[in-house]
């Protein structure tokens, strides 16, 4: 890890942490991270929020009025932005790694945790969710199933660890977390 990263306090010794969440629309990347940087006692970042707030409007509009393209410029801008920042766990957009420069730039700020959920499982958390542009079409689980197809190697490449959400609860998944970066050494276990 580099300089960059958080510092994390355990046991009288400095551990220098910066975290990214990459996945699918829908699978946790705002809620899990949300309560892991409350766990570790680090900032939250949402790419997508501070996107919003840059550009004075929902995503949804912005897509709508300027397209994928443009807001992907937006976004890369974004991530270059909060992965100089200090310490901290970072939700990204769904499609944060469809940029090359985004994914070099997730993977070398810090550990990258994949939050990977099949289509399926999105569905079904998704199914009544106006928000997400790329979802408002005639048949969203082929969009998704197709989504699925095209991002999940690219998260593969991007992340430092897998995580399979299924059902798990919130807390569930952010104990899953921070085991993986207790096993890996990125954290010291907590007594």
């Amino acid at each position: 890890m580099d300089s960059i990263h958080a510092a994390l306090p355990t046991d009288g010794i400095q551990r220098l942490l910066r975290l990214a969440l990459v996945g699918l629309p829908g699978s946790g990347k705002t809620t899990v991270g949300r309560q892991l940087a409350r766990r570790l006692g680090l900032r939250f970042d949402d790419s997508d929020h501070v996107i919003e707030q840059r550009v004075g409007c929902s995503i949804r509009d912005f897509f709508a009025r300027e397209g994928e393209d443009a807001f992907r410029d937006v976004e890369e801008s974004v991530i270059l932005e909060l992965t100089q920042g200090g310490p901290g766990v970072l939700a990204t957009g769904g499609g944060a790694v469809l940029r090359p420069a985004n994914r070099q730039r997730l993977r070398d700020a810090g550990q990258v945790v994949y939050l990977r959920s099949s289509p399926e499982e999105l569905i079904k958390r998704l199914r009544h969710d106006r928000n997400r542009p790329l979802l408002q079409v005639a048949d969203p689980m082929a969009k998704l199933r197709s989504l699925y197809e095209e991002r999940d190697p690219l998260y593969r490449e991007t992340a430092h660890f897998v995580i399979e959400t299924g059902r798990p609860s919130v807390p569930t998944l952010v104990n899953k977390i921070m085991m993986q970066l207790e096993l890996a050494g990125r954290i010291q276990p907590r007594h």
